[in-house]
Protein backbone atom coordinates (compact mmCIF):
# COMPACT_ATOMS: atom_id res chain seq x y z
CA UNK A 1 0.00 0.00 0.00
CA UNK A 2 1.43 3.36 -1.07
CA UNK A 3 2.08 5.90 1.68
CA UNK A 4 0.22 9.18 1.09
CA UNK A 5 2.32 12.19 2.09
CA UNK A 6 2.25 15.94 1.64
CA UNK A 7 4.18 17.19 -1.37
CA UNK A 8 6.15 20.43 -0.70
CA UNK A 9 5.95 21.41 -4.37
CA UNK A 10 2.15 21.21 -4.39
CA UNK A 11 1.95 23.20 -1.15
CA UNK A 12 4.11 25.94 -2.68
CA UNK A 13 2.02 25.95 -5.86
CA UNK A 14 -1.20 26.30 -3.86
CA UNK A 15 0.17 29.22 -1.83
CA UNK A 16 1.44 31.00 -4.94
CA UNK A 17 -1.95 30.59 -6.58
CA UNK A 18 -3.60 32.05 -3.48
CA UNK A 19 -1.15 34.97 -3.56
CA UNK A 20 -2.12 35.67 -7.19
CA UNK A 21 -5.81 35.58 -6.28
CA UNK A 22 -5.23 38.05 -3.44
CA UNK A 23 -3.24 40.30 -5.78
CA UNK A 24 -6.06 40.36 -8.31
CA UNK A 25 -8.69 41.15 -5.66
CA UNK A 26 -6.59 43.37 -3.35
CA UNK A 27 -3.53 44.58 -5.31
CA UNK A 28 -0.55 45.86 -3.31
CA UNK A 29 -2.26 45.01 -0.03
CA UNK A 30 -0.63 43.97 3.22
CA UNK A 31 -2.39 40.63 2.95
CA UNK A 32 -0.69 39.96 -0.38
CA UNK A 33 2.72 40.67 1.17
CA UNK A 34 2.02 38.28 4.03
CA UNK A 35 1.01 35.59 1.55
CA UNK A 36 4.22 36.23 -0.37
CA UNK A 37 6.18 35.70 2.88
CA UNK A 38 4.25 32.47 3.40
CA UNK A 39 5.16 31.36 -0.12
CA UNK A 40 8.84 32.11 0.56
CA UNK A 41 8.72 30.07 3.77
CA UNK A 42 7.08 27.20 1.87
CA UNK A 43 9.80 27.27 -0.80
CA UNK A 44 12.47 26.96 1.88
CA UNK A 45 10.59 23.99 3.31
CA UNK A 46 11.52 21.82 0.34
CA UNK A 47 15.27 22.27 0.91
CA UNK A 48 14.97 22.26 4.70
CA UNK A 49 13.04 19.00 4.84
CA UNK A 50 15.51 17.46 2.38
CA UNK A 51 18.33 18.44 4.76
CA UNK A 52 16.45 16.95 7.72
CA UNK A 53 15.82 13.64 5.95
CA UNK A 54 19.27 13.19 4.37
CA UNK A 55 22.23 11.84 6.37
CA UNK A 56 24.81 14.51 7.21
CA UNK A 57 27.96 12.75 6.04
CA UNK A 58 30.30 15.52 7.27
CA UNK A 59 28.94 15.28 10.82
CA UNK A 60 29.01 11.48 10.71
CA UNK A 61 32.61 11.45 9.48
CA UNK A 62 33.61 13.81 12.30
CA UNK A 63 31.78 11.69 14.86
CA UNK A 64 33.46 8.55 13.53
CA UNK A 65 36.90 10.15 13.78
CA UNK A 66 36.31 11.29 17.37
CA UNK A 67 34.98 7.86 18.36
CA UNK A 68 38.02 6.17 16.83
CA UNK A 69 40.33 8.53 18.72
CA UNK A 70 38.44 7.87 21.97
CA UNK A 71 38.73 4.13 21.49
CA UNK A 72 42.45 4.49 20.84
CA UNK A 73 42.93 6.48 24.06
CA UNK A 74 40.96 3.93 26.10
CA UNK A 75 42.98 1.04 24.72
CA UNK A 76 46.20 2.94 25.33
CA UNK A 77 45.22 3.60 28.94
CA UNK A 78 44.41 -0.07 29.50
CA UNK A 79 47.66 -1.21 27.86
CA UNK A 80 49.70 1.07 30.10
CA UNK A 81 48.39 -0.76 33.15
CA UNK A 82 51.04 -3.08 34.54
CA UNK A 83 49.21 -5.79 36.44
CA UNK A 84 52.33 -7.82 37.27
CA UNK A 85 52.32 -8.19 41.08
CA UNK A 86 56.06 -8.05 41.20
CA UNK A 87 56.30 -4.73 39.41
CA UNK A 88 54.54 -1.63 40.76
CA UNK A 89 53.05 -1.41 44.18
CA UNK A 90 49.40 -2.23 44.82
CA UNK A 91 48.56 1.47 45.29
CA UNK A 92 49.93 2.30 41.87
CA UNK A 93 47.85 -0.48 40.31
CA UNK A 94 44.67 0.75 41.99
CA UNK A 95 45.45 4.29 40.85
CA UNK A 96 45.92 3.12 37.27
CA UNK A 97 42.68 1.13 37.30
CA UNK A 98 40.80 4.15 38.67
CA UNK A 99 42.23 6.37 35.95
CA UNK A 100 41.22 3.86 33.28
CA UNK A 101 37.66 3.69 34.65
CA UNK A 102 37.43 7.49 34.52
CA UNK A 103 38.59 7.43 30.91
CA UNK A 104 35.98 4.80 30.07
CA UNK A 105 33.20 6.83 31.71
CA UNK A 106 34.21 10.00 29.88
CA UNK A 107 34.41 8.08 26.63
CA UNK A 108 30.91 6.62 27.17
CA UNK A 109 29.50 10.12 27.85
CA UNK A 110 31.24 11.43 24.75
CA UNK A 111 29.85 8.61 22.63
CA UNK A 112 26.31 9.31 23.86
CA UNK A 113 26.73 12.99 22.99
CA UNK A 114 28.25 12.38 19.56
CA UNK A 115 25.69 9.79 18.50
CA UNK A 116 22.87 12.33 18.97
CA UNK A 117 24.59 15.43 17.59
CA UNK A 118 23.20 15.01 14.07
CA UNK A 119 19.66 14.58 15.38
CA UNK A 120 19.97 17.65 17.59
CA UNK A 121 21.29 19.78 14.73
CA UNK A 122 18.35 18.80 12.54
CA UNK A 123 15.88 19.31 15.38
CA UNK A 124 17.20 22.82 15.99
CA UNK A 125 16.74 23.64 12.31
CA UNK A 126 13.18 22.30 12.25
CA UNK A 127 12.14 24.13 15.43
CA UNK A 128 13.57 27.43 14.12
CA UNK A 129 11.55 27.05 10.90
CA UNK A 130 8.39 26.20 12.84
CA UNK A 131 8.83 29.31 14.98
CA UNK A 132 8.85 31.37 11.79
CA UNK A 133 5.62 29.70 10.63
CA UNK A 134 4.02 30.35 14.00
CA UNK A 135 4.96 34.03 13.69
CA UNK A 136 3.33 34.20 10.25
CA UNK A 137 0.14 32.68 11.68
CA UNK A 138 -0.04 35.53 14.19
CA UNK A 139 0.63 38.11 11.45
CA UNK A 140 -2.26 36.68 9.41
CA UNK A 141 -4.49 37.00 12.46
CA UNK A 142 -3.42 40.63 12.91
CA UNK A 143 -4.62 41.43 9.38
CA UNK A 144 -8.15 40.24 10.07
CA UNK A 145 -8.56 41.71 13.58
CA UNK A 146 -10.14 44.99 12.42
CA UNK A 147 -12.24 43.34 9.69
CA UNK A 148 -15.41 43.37 11.79
CA UNK A 149 -18.68 42.80 9.88
CA UNK A 150 -20.60 44.37 12.75
CA UNK A 151 -19.04 47.75 11.99
CA UNK A 152 -20.14 47.99 8.36
CA UNK A 153 -22.02 51.24 7.98
CA UNK A 154 -21.35 52.21 11.60
CA UNK A 155 -20.17 55.59 12.83
CA UNK A 156 -16.39 56.10 12.68
CA UNK A 157 -14.05 57.87 15.07
CA UNK A 158 -10.79 59.59 14.25
CA UNK A 159 -8.93 56.48 15.45
CA UNK A 160 -11.10 53.96 13.62
CA UNK A 161 -9.35 51.75 11.04
CA UNK A 162 -10.29 52.06 7.39
CA UNK A 163 -13.40 50.07 6.55
CA UNK A 164 -13.80 50.65 2.84
CA UNK A 165 -14.52 47.05 1.84
CA UNK A 166 -17.95 46.01 0.60
CA UNK A 167 -19.58 43.02 2.37
CA UNK A 168 -18.57 40.79 -0.56
CA UNK A 169 -14.95 42.04 -0.51
CA UNK A 170 -14.79 41.63 3.25
CA UNK A 171 -15.99 38.03 2.97
CA UNK A 172 -13.34 37.29 0.35
CA UNK A 173 -10.68 38.94 2.52
CA UNK A 174 -11.65 36.76 5.46
CA UNK A 175 -11.79 33.67 3.23
CA UNK A 176 -8.23 34.34 2.11
CA UNK A 177 -7.12 34.59 5.74
CA UNK A 178 -8.60 31.17 6.56
CA UNK A 179 -6.90 29.64 3.51
CA UNK A 180 -3.55 31.12 4.54
CA UNK A 181 -3.93 29.77 8.06
CA UNK A 182 -4.71 26.32 6.71
CA UNK A 183 -1.69 26.41 4.39
CA UNK A 184 0.58 27.57 7.22
CA UNK A 185 -0.49 24.47 9.14
CA UNK A 186 0.36 22.36 6.08
CA UNK A 187 3.89 23.81 6.01
CA UNK A 188 4.28 22.87 9.68
CA UNK A 189 3.05 19.37 8.87
CA UNK A 190 5.80 19.04 6.25
CA UNK A 191 8.43 19.47 8.95
CA UNK A 192 6.75 16.93 11.22
CA UNK A 193 6.55 14.54 8.26
CA UNK A 194 10.28 14.94 7.55
CA UNK A 195 11.68 14.92 11.10
CA UNK A 196 9.45 12.24 12.64
CA UNK A 197 10.42 13.06 16.21
CA UNK A 198 8.15 13.86 19.14
CA UNK A 199 9.31 17.44 19.68
CA UNK A 200 8.88 18.49 16.05
CA UNK A 201 5.51 16.76 15.80
CA UNK A 202 4.29 18.51 18.95
CA UNK A 203 5.45 21.92 17.68
CA UNK A 204 3.71 21.31 14.33
CA UNK A 205 0.53 20.13 16.08
CA UNK A 206 0.58 23.26 18.22
CA UNK A 207 0.69 25.43 15.09
CA UNK A 208 -2.17 23.44 13.57
CA UNK A 209 -4.30 23.90 16.71
CA UNK A 210 -3.54 27.63 16.74
CA UNK A 211 -4.43 28.00 13.05
CA UNK A 212 -7.66 26.02 13.53
CA UNK A 213 -8.75 28.13 16.51
CA UNK A 214 -8.07 31.37 14.64
CA UNK A 215 -9.90 30.08 11.57
CA UNK A 216 -12.97 29.30 13.67
CA UNK A 217 -13.06 32.89 14.90
CA UNK A 218 -12.83 34.16 11.33
CA UNK A 219 -15.62 31.84 10.22
CA UNK A 220 -17.86 33.40 12.84
CA UNK A 221 -17.37 36.73 11.04
CA UNK A 222 -18.04 35.10 7.68
CA UNK A 223 -21.24 33.55 9.05
CA UNK A 224 -22.44 36.99 10.17
CA UNK A 225 -21.76 38.39 6.70
CA UNK A 226 -23.67 35.55 5.04
CA UNK A 227 -26.62 36.01 7.37
CA UNK A 228 -26.72 39.70 6.56
CA UNK A 229 -26.50 38.96 2.87
CA UNK A 230 -29.55 36.73 3.14
CA UNK A 231 -31.71 39.40 4.72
Amino acid sequence: MAIVALDPVLVVTTIERLRDRINQRFPNSGLERVCDSLASAAKRTESETAYIQAPNMLVRAGVGAVLALSLFLVLAAIRNLNLNPGAPKALEIVSGVDASINVLLLAAAGVAFLLTIETRLKLRRAIAALQEIRGLVHVIDMHQLTKDPGMIGGARTSASPDRDLTPFELQRYLDYCTEMLSLAAKIAALYAQAARDAQTEEAASDIERLATNLSQKIWQKISILRLRGGE
